[in-house]
């Protein structure tokens, strides 16, 4: 790896999504250098008490069964009410058709079923983490030697 992470501690890992399918598809989106962010509810970060992410965090994205598919580095960060997300940020993410129409019918959906848990639900103005980030590292960067 590049001798500029030589002294960071080790990444967290962790995969997208709340279900097989669709956390290995987000991850081989990641690997082909298609999704380039993700989009975290601010209910998440404050309901499991975790730190925001920072410019320059490093991740390793690991399939369902934590398999290590990529590693990224955090880009840019906003926070965006949901029904402010616009065009251009749906394609960055980079899932399914990349239309506006499609992030915001999964991820309505999926904000949906992690908040059920403590029945809460999600709403048009509550704030999403918007976190775009470069994949500095893929699986497919595995050279055989020989």
């Amino acid at each position: 790896m590049n001798s500029k992470f030589r002294n960071r501690t080790r990444p967290q890992s962790w995969h997208f999504c709340d279900n097989k399918i669709d956390a290995n598809e987000c991850a081989e989106l990641v690997v082909n250098n298609i999704k380039q962010a993700t989009s975290t509810s601010m209910w998440w970060y404050e309901t499991n008490d975790h730190a925001f992410p920072t410019i320059g965090d490093l991740s390793i994205i690991t399939n369902w069964e934590k398999k290590a598919k990529a590693i990224i580095q955090t880009s840019k960060i906003e926070k965006v009410p949901f029904n402010k997300i616009t065009r251009e940020y749906a394609e960055i993410e980079g899932e399914g058709d990349k239309s506006l129409a499609y992030w915001k019918r999964v991820h309505w959906d999926y904000y949906t079923r992690e908040m059920k848990e403590i029945g809460q639900k999600p709403y048009n103005e509550m704030l999403i983490i918007c976190e775009q980030f470069e994949t500095i590292w893929t699986e497919n960067m595995i050279v055989n030697k020989k």
